[in-house]
């Protein structure tokens, strides 16, 4: 089912069909080094489990370019520990948080993360009313940071050993865009 189109964006709500996908390019390494780890591929169990079974709030979709999938996104209302925990505590403003990533690498390096987050912006500001959107990469995820500076995210604060990656606490940037 339809969330938006943007150009030759398409992101719509994830589907049982989907999980092949997500096994595809959640064990591939090249994905992996930026998104769950290369020391956690995912199986059709693994992927059931992380992306099927959850009820946390979260609208997970699929990302197509051009009509075919290459990548996941989600978006969230933050809840109140992320609201704490990221120096928000104090405000009633609509907050959301969103992870992603493209899952084809032939897709990397072609703007078409900077497209998808410019769309994922305007639909969350747009439609949700979000006043503030962030996010969370990881501190040495340099090509994602760029992505996400183009579109107007500014790096808030750094936190330090902020996620389990590879048998390692990594840290991550706090990234915030406010219109």
């Amino acid at each position: 089912m339809l969330i938006y189109e943007s150009n030759e964006i398409t992101v719509r709500f994830l589907e049982i069909e989907d999980e092949h996908h997500l096994v595809k390019w959640l064990s591939d390494p090249e994905v992996l080094q930026y998104y769950e780890g290369r020391d956690r591929p995912h199986d059709l169990e693994l992927v059931r489990e992380h992306f099927y079974n959850q009820d946390d709030g979260a609208t997970r979709c699929i990302v197509e370019y051009g009509g075919n999938p290459i990548g996941y996104i989600q978006f969230y209302e933050l809840e109140e520990e992320e609201r704490s925990e990221y120096g928000y505590g104090d405000t009633d403003e609509i907050i959301y948080g969103t992870d992603q990533f493209i899952g084809e690498v032939n897709c990397w390096n072609k703007g078409i993360g900077t497209e998808l987050m410019h769309s994922m912006l305007a639909y969350l500001i747009n439609e949700k009313q979000a006043c503030k959107v962030v996010m969370d990469p990881q501190a040495c995820n340099l090509r994602a940071i760029s992505c996400y500076e183009k579109c107007g995210f500014q790096r808030i604060k750094l936190l330090e050993k902020h996620e389990q990656h590879e048998g390692q606490m990594r840290d991550c940037w706090l990234m915030e865009y406010a219109p």
